[in-house]
């Protein structure tokens, strides 16, 4: 067997589902180091992760796959306003150990002019085997995205609420996107960073299974092709996490600020929370008819996207769906005290105003792609820009 196929590695097998409050929240943010001379991506990753360890903090602050990138976390959260709270307390002690290497923390899903071939592979084992399967993607995946993890109370129920939430993934896509410039270009994408994902064998939509029973006969199938070995091999746009008890939505940019990433899981706990109790729909194989096309229509024109319902074949303005989603959900938001961050969202929405178009406009008037992460950058922390 060729050492460039992970099936060598001792298959890690499907963890059981473990038990979790249903609805609570827990979000990741991959985030931009770069220096403050020409603002590029620099690789202090290790230093940051040196100074930050010494710092008490909820969550986690760890490594990603090249030394430019750091990926911090939440712990376990109840509601939205919770997950602010930790990312505030996170992104106040990035800052300040950014500020004494002379460097900065930025948001944002692609750095808008790094040239990929110069970023340096984190030394660490499993990005080490990445980087031999994958040759160049691994550098070019120096890209940044929100995950947001919300909790299920058994594993049907997640498998249940993972495919009905694949037909708000364009909703999702749409008020995050902040990669509009690659290399130096504007690619024309609201959300460029999407299509270096979609490069991977492994990622795009989960299977069709609906029960536990069902995901296990297909996880079986394909540990045994070979191809993988766990549930991290999978880059599915969601994916079940057994050994959280939550599904993981993958599909975000990072927000350029911590309120909007917290507004965004908001989000998803009132979708999560109509699912489970109302039950609005039985997913069916044909949602999935239109989820590449929706999901590039919002990849492409962000809040500009048309959207065409998977259950009627309506083409609309994906806006007018987010909208009329967030009426929906109003009544679940309430309690959980997300109100506040969809209303902030639904703003933006009503003004097609998300972070690619912000970054567009920055880059309009100043012409120059190191200023806008300056501002950037100054956004990220808090300060008016």
């Amino acid at each position: 067997m060729s050492k460039h196929t992970p099936a060598q590695l001792a298959p890690g097998g499907l963890e059981p589902f473990q038990k979790s409050e249903a609805l609570s929240l827990g979000v990741e943010l991959e985030l931009q180091l770069v220096n403050t001379h020409d603002y590029d991506l620099a690789p202090y990753a290790e230093d940051m992760l040196r100074l930050m360890e010494k710092i008490p903090l909820p969550g986690s602050v760890v490594p990603e796959m090249t030394s430019s990138m750091i990926e911090v976390s939440t712990g376990v959260c109840q509601s939205s306003s919770e997950v602010l709270g930790q990312l505030t307390q996170i992104r106040d002690a990035l800052v300040k150990c950014a500020d004494k290497l002379n460097i900065a923390v930025v948001g944002g899903g692609t750095h808008p002019f790094q040239q990929w071939h110069e970023r340096r592979i984190y030394d660490k084992p499993r990005f080490r085997e990445l980087s031999e399967l994958y040759g160049y993607l691994s550098k070019q995946f120096t890209i940044f995205g929100q995950h947001v993890h919300v909790g299920c109370p058994d594993a049907d129920t997640a498998l249940l609420t993972l495919h009905r939430m694949s037909r708000y993934i364009p909703h999702f896509i749409a008020l995050s996107a902040s990669s509009p410039f690659v290399q130096g270009q504007d690619t024309a994408f609201d959300s460029a960073r999407l299509n270096s994902v979609f490069a991977f064998p492994l990622s795009g939509r989960a299977p069709m299974a609906l029960t536990w029973d069902e995901f296990t006969v297909y996880f079986e199938k394909m540990t045994r092709t070979g191809v993988v070995r766990s549930m991290k091999d999978f880059y599915w746009d969601i994916r079940p996490k057994p050994e959280f008890g939550t599904i993981e939505i993958r599909v975000f940019d990072t927000p350029l600020t911590i309120g909007r990433a917290a507004a965004l899981s908001g989000y998803v706990q009132s979708l999560a929370s109509w699912f489970m109790n109302d039950q609005p729909f039985m997913p069916t194989e044909d949602d999935y008819l239109v989820y590449t096309y929706n999901r590039f229509q919002a990849c492409r024109f962000g809040l500009e996207a048309v959207y065409v319902d998977p259950a009627t074949g309506e083409h609309m303005a994906l806006r007018d769906h987010i909208l009329m989603t967030m009426d929906k959900i109003g009544a679940h938001a309430r309690p959980l005290g997300a109100s506040s961050g969809i209303h902030l969202l639904r703003s933006s929405v009503e003004l097609s105003n998300n972070d690619a178009r912000w970054l567009r406009e920055l880059q309009s008037k100043e012409n120059l792609l190191a200023e806008v992460i300056r501002q950037a950058a100054l956004k990220f922390r808090g300060l008016p820009v």
